[in-house]
């Protein structure tokens, strides 16, 4: 993979530019694995990060409904 294009995708997913140096400096020094596993972790933490943003959705959704059904029952 070409390096800039590397860099690019990095930080279209996010990664900070410290983490996303480390990544490349990893795999232009031939650490490949050691890039897929810390590309690994950062997947992970994205991950984490979107079940918490759904979680919070839910919750959204949750209070939402809640309000509708009680403006519903305020109507009649």
């Amino acid at each position: 993979m070409d390096i800039e294009q590397l860099r690019t995708t990095l930080a279209d997913a996010g990664c900070g530019a410290g983490e996303a140096d480390r990544i490349i400096r990893m795999y232009e020094s031939g650490s490949r694995r050691e890039a897929l596993q810390q590309m690994r972790k950062s997947r992970c933490k994205l991950m984490e990060q979107l079940h918490e943003s759904g979680r919070k959705v839910d919750c959204m959704d949750f209070l939402i409904r809640s309000t509708e059904k009680e403006l519903k029952q305020a109507d009649y």
